[in-house]
């Protein structure tokens, strides 16, 4: 017991100060991003939204997304990452304590759209900030180390909503994310330093960028990493009402639920990592085999009788999260070399946010119309695509570097 505690210790040793600084700006604004679990509920049961409406505001909720991670990559280039951060964090705290006065549906797609815009300017320069504070080989590391403050905030989120909702009300949770968001800004002014930022970010600029749009192998990856968000954000909107559709949780038991998903990161992510990153696999197929994961996690919900297959699943999906997001995003950081940070970045952003556009709707809209077995099937179809995508994207790589190609998924 005490090697284990030993070796997981060591996994969080050599990472800078301002790493660990992020990370935790990182977990208080994850804490306060308890609505977003419970927004399809909110809408649904609180507005008396239909599930269309709901899939309706979600896509708004990702054209924001899309447009904000677009603009945040591009002031990043321009006016440098921690001014993004900076602006991105308290005006998404006090439009999160805006929107929860709005009740009607185009007023909702509308504050949605801003709110979630604000927010994910914030992505691309956090991305950037990590690369100029790590060195190469902590790299992996440090982008875990982030993904951990995230889940730890995301563990303790959903848990704290879900009983603000049945004990207090929806606005008490409006209220803490906007707090939260503005506390983490303000916790950036005094431990991360402007000064030491500007320097970084001209030790990152680099003589003829290259234009990410013009890098095919990144815009496959995309593509794919697009179809595999579709897929995973069904966690946090379809698949809370087919909990309480189907196996009749509450608000709160599916609070619990989700934030298994943030305590087992917490627990495995970082030494799974550290482990994983001394081996000889390439960032690309780590992503493959957490895309299949992800995919098989949707066959289990289609066996109804049992309520255990939502735990199983959880895991299941938990674990595909944890191999594939960290070395995904590792393949963009590394790509972004031969560019400018800030664009590859930006498009790295959008490809989540493109997956919040279509995924929540397309999710509704099926099973509005034809149950939820066919939107699971429909996951699964898209889980195949996404393999076929990430393989064509291997065998290009491949021949960039002149390796042989083989039939394994490497």
């Amino acid at each position: 017991m005490k090697s284990l505690l030993n070796n997981y210790l060591n996994s969080f040793t050599g990472l800078s100060p301002e790493i660990w600084w992020l990370s935790l700006i990182t977990f208080i604004n994850r804490c306060g991003a308890m609505v977003i679990p419970f927004l399809s509920i909110y809408l649904n049961e609180n507005l008396h939204f239909t599930l269309s409406d709901v899939g309706w505001v979600m896509t708004s909720y990702g054209l924001g997304s899309f447009c904000g991670a677009w603009l945040g990559g591009k002031l990043s280039d321009v006016i440098g990452y921690y001014k993004v951060i900076l602006l991105s964090l308290f005006f998404t705290g006090i439009n999160f304590m805006w929107v929860m006065h709005v009740d009607s549906f185009w007023m909702m797609c509308f504050s949605f759209f801003i709110l979630i815009g604000i927010a994910d300017m914030g992505r691309p320069a956090f991305f950037i900030a990590l690369s100029a504070y790590s060195k190469p080989e902590n790299k992996t590391r440090s982008l875990t180390l982030i993904r951990l403050a995230i889940n730890l905030g995301f563990a303790a989120g959903p848990a704290i909503g879900g009983f603000l909702i049945a004990k207090v009300s929806y606005n008490a949770l409006f209220y803490t994310d906007g707090i939260t968001c503005i506390l983490a800004a303000l916790l950036m002014t005094q431990v991360l330093n402007p000064k030491k930022v500007k320097e970084l970010d001209k030790e990152i600029m680099i003589t003829n960028p290259k234009k990410p749009l013009t890098d095919t192998p990144y815009i496959l990856f995309l593509i794919a990493l697009s179809l595999f968000g579709i897929i995973f954000v069904q966690y946090f909107s379809t698949v809370p009402i087919f909990y309480k559709d189907v196996y009749g949780l509450s608000e709160d038991t599916i609070g619990l639920v989700l934030a298994m998903n943030g305590a087992l990161i917490v627990i495995f992510e970082m030494p799974l990592i550290a482990w994983m990153d001394k081996k000889d696999f390439s960032n690309i197929k780590n992503t493959i085999i957490g895309l299949v994961m992800t995919g098989v996690s949707f066959l289990l919900l289609l066996w109804e009788s049992w309520v255990g297959v939502i735990v199983i699943g959880m895991v299941i999906v938990t674990f595909g999260e944890m191999i594939s997001f960290p070395f995904s995003n590792k393949f963009a950081l590394n790509r972004s070399k031969i560019g400018r940070q800030g664009a590859y970045m930006g498009l790295y952003s959008m490809s989540f946010s493109v997956a919040h556009i279509f995924g929540h709707n397309s999710g509704m809209q099926v099973i509005e119309h034809f149950g939820f077995d066919s939107t699971w099937f429909f996951l699964l179809f898209l889980t195949i695509i996404a393999w076929l995508l990430l393989y064509i994207v291997k065998r290009m790589l491949q021949k960039e570097f002149k390796e042989p190609v083989s039939l394994s998924v490497k």
